[in-house]
């Protein structure tokens, strides 16, 4: 919560800015004209206890001033009522909001120095108010809000306990707890990167030319004109402000464009460039967890999905804009998530990433042994989920499922996801780990339409994510394999992946059961292998329909009601999986493989040539003879 969202809470009324905005280099006791300003003051009113400001508000005598520090930019004053005055009486706070850490220790010193040399006269309050008046011009400025709360004297200790929680002062000097549920679960370093990052048209560009995201937003919401026309929405994230000008051609009321990054400003230039859509849209920067919105919202939209759909934990903010600005009942777009999960195997895929780690194994580097980091080398390349876009074929069983409904779920239930796993093989190979990707329903009155992010369906910027085992898995087919897939969040707005296969074995001692073969990895979703350069290895073949999709296994993960049972069938439909080696392109096939296999294989097919070549001079001789 900001300082404005703080005075709300304890009653405040009014707000105003004050201009010219003063220097802190005038804000010392020697400051003259500011002196000047405070006895010009209290020359002109009849009670040596009252000093009136320009704006014309009563400023009683107050005994005691305390500064606070919210944060390295931004400070507040509070001072708390006199009894010496017969009239009602009200405190008074300050926020001061600095350009950098220099002005903000620069005022505080000088604070605390002039509050020495003037608070025995029993006017220091006064003479911050004079110095704050001041008609002064110099390089460095601050900007001052005059916040007058009309609420009867809560004390220093009664603002703090509202404000902060607690009843003890808080020293000066201390930064000050966070002001917002989102700085409290995200530390400051990966905010200001997340920011920064969405903050830049490039990727910007990127998320627009996606055009399966982008034409799927604006099918489902001019295809759902009946959900918008006349109705307040609230974009949540809103970036460029793209989804706010679909709302608009749909026939909203108002949007309120919520967005924390600058690409806020770039919207607000969007939009302007768009005056038959802008003047019913209102771009508002601040996070949803800190932003005050005049109305409720009918509809909320956004596109809150990251990688594996939970990736930078914007899921969350956009739970927390439905409850804080969501009427009862309202439409929220998407409605629905989902993360699909399959076993898959890969051999080349292994080998590359496998073969990442071979450097370490050398034994004179430059006169030195690096085989000590082998093995943490090994373990870290394997912690990296790969981000491609792979065949579906090289999934080894049907997909299943976990289901999260943005209407009815819980912030907290997103701090960690736990979904067990249990699939049936379709093929006798090695499974090298768990497939995943995702699909959002947008359940309109009129049309549902879904947007997938499957391998085989067409392509978006999200591709699809496989968590790669450092030790693959042998499965038959009909073979069962169980697990667990473990996802925690933390504080760089990603999640921690816990990953574990399981499957019996096979031959002696199977029969009696219990005999397991388990493999378990952890991965960091914040740190992925970005692998969607590499070529396709595995062509569609002639018997497949290029555009089917995964057909989800029927396995119940999480119970779900039977009136939304209809809305969560998957578009469309794809069918078992057939071996994932069988059709492969040679020339992809020869570029994924890793330079020292190449120069192998090279060598094997001119072995092959040379055995070929003489047997066909041996075949030639014996015809001639």
């Amino acid at each position: 919560m900001n300082s404005m969202g703080l005075f709300r809470n304890i009653g405040t009324r009014i707000s105003m800015w004050i201009n010219p905005m003063v220097p802190v280099l005038q804000l010392t006791p020697h400051n003259s004209l500011a002196n000047k300003r405070v006895q010009r003051n209290r020359n002109e009113t009849s009670n040596p206890l009252e000093v009136r400001d320009e704006l014309g508000l009563l400023h009683p005598e107050f005994k005691v001033v305390k500064l606070f520090k919210l944060g390295p930019f931004q400070s507040l004053c509070i001072s708390e009522a006199s009894e010496l005055s017969n009239e009602k009486i009200y405190s008074r706070g300050v926020t001061i909001q600095f350009r950098n850490e220099e002005e903000s220790s620069a005022f505080h010193c000088a604070f605390e120095q002039w509050k020495k040399e003037v608070v025995v006269q029993g006017w220091c309050y006064d003479i911050f108010v004079g110095c704050i008046m001041a008609d002064v011009v110099a390089p460095h400025y601050l900007s001052f809000k005059i916040l007058a709360a009309f609420f009867t004297r809560p004390s220093v200790k009664e603002y703090q306990e509202r404000s902060f929680g607690f009843g003890s002062s808080l020293q000066n000097g201390i930064v000050s707890s966070s002001t917002s549920k989102f700085d409290d679960k995200i530390e400051a370093s990966s905010a200001k990167m997340y920011f920064h990052y969405y903050g830049q048209l490039l990727h910007q560009q990127n998320m627009l030319q996606d055009y399966v995201r982008t034409g799927s937003y604006y099918a489902a919401v001019l295809e759902n004109r009946i959900d918008f026309i006349d109705r307040v929405v609230v974009d949540v994230g809103a970036g460029s402000g793209i989804l706010s000008l679909f709302a608009a051609q749909a026939g909203a009321k108002h949007v309120y464009a919520v967005e924390a990054s600058e690409m806020a400003d770039y919207a607000r230039k969007l939009i302007a460039g768009n005056p038959s859509l802008g003047q019913r849209i209102t771009v508002i920067k601040g996070k949803v967890e800190e932003v005050e919105l005049p109305e409720k919202a009918d509809i909320l939209i956004s596109e809150p999905m990251g990688t594996l759909l939970v990736n930078e934990r914007m899921l969350e903010s956009y739970i927390i804009a439905r409850d804080r600005f969501l009427v009862p009942n309202g439409k929220m777009f998407p409605t629905i998530g989902r993360i699909h999960m399959a076993p898959f195997s890969d051999e080349y895929l292994y080998i590359e990433i496998a073969n990442k780690a071979l450097f370490w194994q050398q034994q004179n580097y430059y006169g030195v042994n690096l085989t000590p980091l082998h093995g943490t080398a090994f373990q870290g390349y394997f912690s990296q989920p790969v981000v491609d876009a792979f065949d579906p074929r090289l999934l080894v069983a049907p997909a299943i499922s976990h289901v999260i409904d943005f209407t009815s779920a819980n912030e907290e239930e997103l701090y960690e996801i736990d979904i067990p796993l249990r699939f049936v093989s379709s093929v006798g190979t090695r499974v090298h780990g768990l497939a995943c990707w995702f699909d959002v329903l947008f359940n309109g009155s009129t049309v549902q339409r879904w947007l997938t992010t499957a391998p085989g369906a067409p392509t978006t910027h999200w591709y699809q994510l496989r968590c790669v085992l450092s030790q693959p898995i042998y499965v038959m087919p009909g073979q069962e394999i169980t697990g667990q897939l473990r996802m925690v969040a933390h504080k760089a707005q990603s999640y921690t992946l816990h990953l574990t296969l399981s499957a019996k074995m096979w031959g002696p001692g199977a029969e009696q059961g219990g005999i397991l073969q388990t493999s378990s990895g952890k991965l960091d979703l914040k740190e992925p292998y970005y692998r969607m350069s590499q070529p396709q290895a595995y062509p569609m073949s002639q018997d497949q329909q290029p555009h089917q999709l995964l057909q989800t296994q029927d396995l119940h993960i999480q119970s779900q009601d039977e009136e939304g049972s209809d809305l969560l069938q998957q578009p469309q439909g794809i069918h078992a999986m057939g071996q994932p080696c069988g059709c492969m392109d040679r020339i992809g096939l020869f570029v994924c493989l890793p330079p020292w296999f190449r120069l192998q294989t090279l060598l094997e097919a001119s072995l092959l040539c040379l055995v070929w070549c003489s047997w066909l001079v041996g075949y030639c001789t014996c015809l001639s003879d």
